[in-house]
């Protein structure tokens, strides 16, 4: 059928819908006596009772909804417009002096709602069972839910509906005793993750969904144990917070990754603070290409600010996370700023021109390998380029300064934990210059940022090997990006100047580890289909990374994952001259020395 025509078929069915069941109503309320007199009656009110029911009908767009995507929401569409309807009947009768028995007008109003809202139903069904489905693989794939909660019920219904072609659900799998055996949206829960080998077995199991975006990653550790030996294809729900609008659909599922595996327990967002000082604010990010300053720029949109300046020296990165972010918010005021952080010229007509009020200074060099053979390029960016944002963002005002740091600052052994060292220093002392409440967020290593361990890994699976560990017993703090991008914005909520916060990292993970497990995720075994090599510790690498220093201590906020460290006093004065060094600096080594006396904690790593 045409789906144009559909409409006009509804309205013409709807109308010979509510004759037939006026006058069964006038058979049901006198028990098929029906007198003359009454039938003139009703067939005086058919206009009025037409008028009124169709005209609600068009007001709740009962012709415009897609009835094959039909839920509770269209059900209660149509339950309003008959209720409505038959109120505007009643008024409608009244006011010009018509009359029929009272008990009509309720047994109009009761079988017009089945009516219509069966044949709506009927047409959802119909349409379900003839729509043409996946256009993908023919045949279904026999697949099993493992988690019986809303997301479960949300993939099994959605799958049911619009990919049934494809994939079959078999049942679900919970590890709640009192589900086991009970239907949910048709379908069995037929045990617990024991049971999943057994399951896979007996009902030929192709595909297993693990349907738990809230659960504490341990539990997907030990599911992934069970599943691994079982040579289905594997698939995953991102976790809450990576689920931007809550909302659950097949087309967020990806097979398990080493990040799902990592990933930690949903975090618990004060949003009334966050949108406090974002919402309806113009928001600048440097850095807004990269790993971080890209997911900041995610989370600041969902805030709804006024304006968000996407600032980047790269215009390939800056190009595409201004159309990704145009793609996903159309009517949000974004504008891409191709600039120089190094150059301050610049910077203050940025500034002129746009009038921030947040400020996340994203924007450094980070690589740690690079900067120990160019130290000059670490300190002209992260010390002199985050002075003159900090700098120029004091002087015109904006209210609040975020900048990211790093665990790397920390004790450094790397020409690049030196420079972010004193970048910490610089910002904090701008509280004591402007009325800008300048806040610094120090945390380890992201999962899938584009100097991570893990895309290196990745693509030595991929090359067959071998993957190259510095160290056995070397360890690193990681969390996913979008979760230290959320902290990040509530630290920015909490701070009132001159704070270091320090992000939860969780427990150190030990790289070795870490690459065996992405090696069994790709479906090898380590050390025997995928060799795992060491090649010691390069130029200004640590075995363990820090997030405090031994003059710092810590004291606790009032989010449970942001801590803030006690630091000592700057004297700007020195600072500024010591900085003022490096200008006179010839070689190398004069950067080094220099460094060293500004953080007489940075004893420089140079064990190849």
């Amino acid at each position: 059928m045409r789906s144009y025509l559909l409409p006009s078929i509804l309205f013409i069915t709807d109308i010979v819908t509510i004759v037939i069941v006026a006058f069964i109503s006038l058979f049901i309320r006198f028990d098929g006596h029906i007198e003359p007199q009454y039938i003139n009656q009703m067939v005086d009110a058919l206009p009025l009772l037409l008028i009124s029911y169709m005209l609600m009908f068009l007001i709740m767009h009962l012709y415009t909804r897609i009835w094959r995507y039909a839920g509770m929401r269209e059900v209660l569409a149509v339950f309003v417009a008959t209720t409505i309807g038959t109120a505007l009947f009643y008024s409608s009768m009244f006011v010009f002096g018509k009359s029929l028995p009272r008990s009509i007008y309720f047994i109009t109003w009761f079988l017009t709602t089945g009516a219509v809202g069966m044949g709506r139903m009927l047409l959802h069904y119909v349409a379900l069972h003839y729509s043409s489905g996946d256009d993908g693989e023919s045949g279904q794939v026999n697949t099993l839910i493992i988690g019986a909660g809303d997301a479960g019920a949300t993939i099994a219904r959605e799958i049911e509906r619009y990919h049934k072609r494809s994939r079959r659900v078999i049942g679900f799998v919970d590890d709640d005793m009192f589900k086991h055996n009970r239907l949910m949206n048709g379908f069995r829960i037929l045990g617990s993750r024991e049971d999943i080998p057994a399951l896979v077995a007996k009902y030929k199991v192709e595909e297993i969904i693990i349907a738990m975006p809230s659960v504490k990653r341990d539990i997907i550790q030990e599911i992934m144990e069970i599943c691994a030996p079982l040579k289905c294809k594997i698939n995953i729900l991102p976790g809450m917070y990576q689920l931007l609008d809550d909302e659950v659909l097949v087309s967020h599922l990806h097979p398990v990754s080493i990040e799902d595996l990592l990933e930690r327990d949903e975090i618990q967002l004060d949003t009334s603070k966050v949108e406090t000082y974002l919402k309806d604010k113009v928001v600048l990010v440097t850095g807004a290409g990269g790993s971080i300053g890209s997911e900041i720029c995610r989370q600041v949109l969902c805030v709804k600010p006024k304006k968000l300046l996407l600032l980047g020296h790269g215009e390939n990165s800056i190009y595409l996370i201004h159309q990704e972010l145009r793609n996903i918010v159309p009517q949000a005021t974004l504008v891409p700023i191709i600039a120089d952080i190094r150059d301050k010229n610049q910077l203050e007509q940025i500034f002129k021109n746009y009038n921030p009020d947040v400020v996340f200074h994203a924007a450094a060099h980070k690589h740690v390998p690079l900067m120990e053979i160019q130290p000059i390029a670490a300190v002209l960016n992260n010390i002199y380029g985050t002075r003159n944002v900090a700098d120029v963002a004091g002087a015109h005002g904006v209210d609040r300064f975020v900048m990211i740091s790093t665990d790397k600052a920390v004790n450094p052994t790397s020409v690049m934990g030196a420079t972010k060292r004193v970048a910490e220093k610089v910002v904090l002392g701008m509280n004591h210059t402007y009325d800008t409440k300048f806040i610094t967020v120090r945390f380890g290593n992201v999962l899938g940022s584009r100097g991570s361990v893990i895309p290196l890994f990745r693509k030595q699976i991929e090359a067959g090997g071998p993957v190259t560990v510095t160290d056995p017993e070397m360890t690193r703090y990681f969390m996913t990006i979008p979760e230290a991008s959320q902290l990040v914005l509530q630290a920015g909520a909490m701070g009132n100047g001159g704070e270091v916060f320090l992000l939860d990292m969780g427990e150190p993970v030990k790289i070795v580890d870490l690459a065996k497990n992405m090696i069994r995720l790709s479906g090898f075994e380590p050390n025997k289909d995928i060799r795992i090599e060491f090649t010691g510790l390069r130029p200004g690498e640590k075995l363990y990374e820090e997030l405090l220093t031994a003059e710092e201590g810590t004291n606790t906020t009032t989010h449970k994952k942001i801590f803030e460290a006690a630091l000592e006093d700057v004297n700007q004065e020195w600072l500024s001259r010591e900085i003022e060094r490096f200008d006179t600096c010839k070689t190398d080594i004069d950067v080094i020395n220099v460094l060293q006396d500004i953080i007489p904690t940075y004893a420089p790593n140079h064990n190849v």
